[in-house]
């Protein structure tokens, strides 16, 4: 099996050790950088791009790369992201041993603890990996957005003979305090992996660049069943695979990194390797709102790679009233289903399910998440309104910073967070 230039490449050999894979989408975070978007959702389960949610791209590629026993691995506030599975993901099946499992902490080992860290939660399910057989483990992060062949990360794994794989890709340096960063040698082995380091360590020859880890690990099983249960008994461990478990490895053992550009899935005139953290809320919007552009950098409408969700059963977006003075209408925007735009002008906007946006409102560069309703002459700009809410008629957002900050929660970048929470302080 070789690597060529464009990746390795899938062979007949991969696909069956594929169907003996199991992947874990590690779903139980919060995600607090998303602030009063995850009070009542885990990360995972935050509506992402009009219809999905973030952890339906985790669970598509597995799908769409021939992976399909999955077990998804949920703590915080996991009862909506339980729900989305449970709905949207029950159609493989148990006959021909396919299956995507739920597993919410459930203190399953002697210390009673909830899941302490990413390895913590991979060992407290250790029972039920172990009676699926698995030859391959394959550790996934559920709250990045991204489509990627998970089996080019095999075959290269299998090629080079690995005792676990690293999925890498390459980011500017001054975000990389936030990563796992790595250092390789010329045939990609990593010499050093540091886990969120003050000073990042460049690529050479890229001084404004870094290495990082994407959160997605390919181990081969035994190897790993022995390296949990090592660092299950270390009292000085805080059970991570960043911060831990792949340091440990570094040196002795066989750490492979695979470079995100040989497996990442992209459509014909694709710009980037795209692959987005949206874990703070301008990285929420700004990747929300890319996809309203003419050629987004994430292409949702690829049939051959296409992305998996709950489908709920809603009638289309409609727009009516065509006057001078009110007029629905929605320009560089998506609309999804069950919305109603009556007498008023959408522009540049990602509108979720059942929103309505009553007369003689303006609504720009917004996102704004399933059954809210705008009031009458309310005009919103860089926003993003939260799930439920109920915008007062003739509220204005966007054009008073100083109001704004007062109200809502503003970022750093001036996108206005409105949530039902904050809407209820302003009527006491």
């Amino acid at each position: 099996m070789s690597v060529s230039q464009d990746g390795p490449a899938v062979d007949l050999e991969v696909n069956p050790r594929l169907r003996r894979t199991l992947a874990l989408v590690l779903a139980g975070g919060r995600g607090s950088r998303l602030k009063s978007l995850t009070d009542w959702h885990a990360k995972p389960a935050v509506p992402f791009a009009g219809k999905f949610r973030i952890v339906d791209f985790a669970l598509s590629n597995c799908i769409n790369s021939g992976i399909r026993r999955i077990g998804v691995l949920t703590q915080y506030k996991a009862h909506s992201l339980i729900q989305h599975v449970q709905r949207g993901w029950g159609f493989l099946r148990g006959e021909f041993n396919e299956f995507i499992e739920l597993l919410p902490a459930q203190q399953r080992t002697d210390g009673e603890n909830w899941y302490k860290g990413t390895a913590d939660a991979v060992f407290q399910n250790l029972d039920i990996i172990r009676a699926h057989h698995p030859e391959f483990v394959l550790i996934l992060a559920g709250d990045h957005v991204y489509k990627m062949d998970y089996g080019k990360m095999l075959a290269h794994h299998l090629a080079e003979g690995a005792d676990v794989t690293v999925a890498c890709i390459e980011v500017p340096l001054a975000d990389a305090t936030g990563f796992g960063v790595m250092a390789v040698d010329d045939a990609d082995n990593v010499i050093r992996f540091d886990e969120k380091p003050a000073h990042p360590q460049p690529i050479p020859g890229k001084p404004d660049q870094a290495l990082a880890s994407m959160g997605i690990y390919m181990f081969n099983a035994q190897f790993l069943y022995e390296r949990l249960g090592i660092d299950a008994t270390d009292p000085g461990t805080e059970h991570d695979f960043g911060k831990n478990i792949i340091p440990s490895l570094i040196g002795t053992h066989k750490v492979l990194a695979h470079r995100f550009q040989h497996s990442c899935v992209m459509h014909d005139g694709a710009r980037e390797h795209y692959w987005r953290d949206v874990g703070t809320v301008d990285a929420y919007w700004e990747a929300n709102i890319d996809l309203t552009t003419v050629t987004p950098s994430l292409n949702i409408y690829d049939d051959s790679w296409p992305i998996w969700t709950y489908q709920a059963q809603l009638p289309p977006a409609k727009f009516v009233f065509d006057s001078d003075t009110r007029r629905g209408m929605a320009v560089d925007s998506m609309v999804s289903g069950g919305c109603i735009i009556s007498g008023a002008v959408v522009r540049r906007s990602l509108l979720y399910s059942n929103v309505r946006v009553n007369s003689y409102c303006l609504v720009e560069d917004s996102v704004v998440l399933p059954d809210c309703d705008i009031g009458r002459h309310a005009k919103l700009k860089k926003c993003i309104v939260d799930q439920g809410c109920v915008i007062p008629p003739g509220l204005v957002v966007g054009d008073d910073p100083v109001l704004d900050a007062k109200r809502f929660s503003r970022s750093d970048k001036g996108i206005t967070l409105i949530t039902a929470d904050m809407l209820r302080k302003l009527e006491d």
